[in-house]
């Protein structure tokens, strides 16, 4: 039957009993399965990291600025990866440092939520927060 429609015989399913086949045109399938693929890679959203640095010591205006900065960034739809970076001595202040990037989820909760709590990684302390659900 294949032949004289001039397509080819295709097994769909081998495991079946009796095995599945279907007549197709093989060439326009496989076109078909590859323009889906690059329509579904082309849909897919990439994830976008955007960094806020801080240091132990960081003072109320700067603290606004990178605030602000930090909003926009989860309006956009854009990750944020906060952290306070620690010299030399200044790794004491450790608590410091969680006490800030805790009131910074708080102050951010509206806009996005934490992803991964404060923690201490070698000289940084390091926070996501991923933008809220849009309604």
């Amino acid at each position: 039957m294949a032949e004289s429609q001039e397509l080819d015989l295709v097994e769909i399913s081998p495991n079946a009993d009796p095995p599945v086949c279907k007549i197709i045109d093989y060439q326009k399938y496989v076109y078909q399965q590859k323009k889906k693929a690059k329509e579904q890679k082309a849909n897919a959203s990439k994830v976008v990291i955007k960094e806020i640095r801080f240091g132990p010591q960081t003072d109320e205006h700067d603290y606004q600025f990178k605030l602000n900065h930090a909003k926009s960034f989860l309006q956009e739809g854009d990750k944020v990866k906060a952290y306070v970076f620690f010299r030399g001595r200044s790794i004491l202040f450790s608590e410091q440092g969680e006490k800030l990037l805790l009131r910074f989820a708080v102050d951010l909760e509206e806009y996005g939520k934490a992803e991964q709590m404060p923690k201490l990684e070698g000289k940084r302390m390091i926070m996501m927060l991923a933008p809220a659900k849009k309604k």
